[in-house]
């Protein structure tokens, strides 16, 4: 496993592995004795940064959220796990009622709900800290000064080490992180996006903007976080759900431009001459990019993490991956 650094401070900052594994489903669709048995090898792989949600996932059973930090809760406890293994969450996007998806509005990110949200986390993980909390989508009706300053509380208060956002415009995040570093607070370090090797349209309205896609990484994320070298980007849904692999995954209009075509070929090629599988050479791409990602999987199976843990190993020369980057 290799490794790389969360966080500027001294006393918060963490080493993490450079491959992140994710537990939206675990406790729901995946059963509880696939997710250890796939926790386990994540960790005795030497893998350290888990990623999960307090609204985990809410849709499959019609619930608030929730599962997914509990079953991590008890596999932490079965274990002995501490703090060698770095587990974020995330808050703000949990539904006010039991749904199956976001029609009938989420919490936000008010102080009151940061607050609160924040504490149930640490009863459902059995944690004394966070170690890492993202701000988990944008929310328009509260100003973002009070947002910044009730998490510079949690971090002050002993209850989280490191802070991230995820699913906000990148001047909302840079916005943000100045009403931070004024107020003499931590503000965002970890940057938490779709992304992958296939590029999405960012200009079809999301459920929560008109004017586009805001979780996407886009050209303006990319330049905010080369001129900001400290920020650590995490990429989810890197492998598209399956979409690079399975016929029955196909890809999705957002996907249906020129650049798509070119890339694939292309992903193809590089993917033969490695002897990788396509999803490995993704996921290499991501880890060993100009702009290094942390790419966040999720699996199944035992078999398909292994898939993702040797994509770590597999170093693409200057020659493919610019035959990669050159595609579009």
């Amino acid at each position: 496993m290799r490794y790389r650094t969360i966080g500027t401070n001294p006393a918060t900052r963490r080493e993490v592995s450079v491959l992140s594994l994710g537990a939206m489903l675990m406790g729901t669709l995946t059963d509880e004795a696939t997710s250890f048995a796939i926790l386990d090898r994540y960790a005795e792989a030497g893998g350290t940064f888990i990623d999960t949600s307090d609204n985990y996932a809410f849709w499959v059973n019609g619930t608030r959220g929730g599962e997914s930090e509990e079953l991590l809760g008890r596999w932490r406890r079965s274990r002995g796990i501490g703090d060698e293994i770095v587990i974020a969450t995330k808050l703000g996007a949990r539904p006010n009622v039991p749904a199956t998806d976001f029609t009938q509005g989420i919490v936000g990110l008010s102080a009151a709900v940061v607050r609160e949200s924040a504490e149930r986390s640490l009863e459902r993980l059995g944690m004394a800290k966070l170690d890492l909390l993202y701000a988990h989508v944008q929310d328009r009706d509260v100003p973002l000064e009070e947002t910044v300053g009730a998490f510079g509380e949690l971090v002050a208060g002993g209850t989280v080490g490191l802070l991230g956002v995820s699913n906000h415009w990148a001047w909302q995040v840079d916005r943000a992180r100045r009403i931070a570093a004024d107020a003499g607070v931590p503000g965002y370090e970890v940057l938490q996006y779709h992304h992958s090797y296939l590029r999405r349209r960012t200009d079809q309205p999301s459920w929560r903007s008109p004017d586009g896609q805001e979780g996407v990484t886009s050209g303006d994320l990319l330049s905010y976080l080369r001129a900001e070298p400290e920020l650590v980007p995490v990429a989810y849904s890197p492998l598209l759900a399956g979409a690079y692999v399975r016929a029955d995954k196909p890809l999705g209009p957002e996907f249906d431009h020129p650049g798509t075509p070119a890339r694939q070929t292309a992903l193809r090629a590089v993917a033969k001459e490695t002897g990788a599988t396509v999803n490995q050479v993704v996921l290499a791409w991501l880890i060993g990019g100009e702009i290094p990602f942390v790419p966040l999987v999720g699996a199944s199976s035992v078999a398909q993490l292994d898939e993702s843990l040797a994509a770590v190993e597999l170093e693409l020369t200057a020659e493919q991956r610019a035959a990669l980057d050159a595609a579009h």
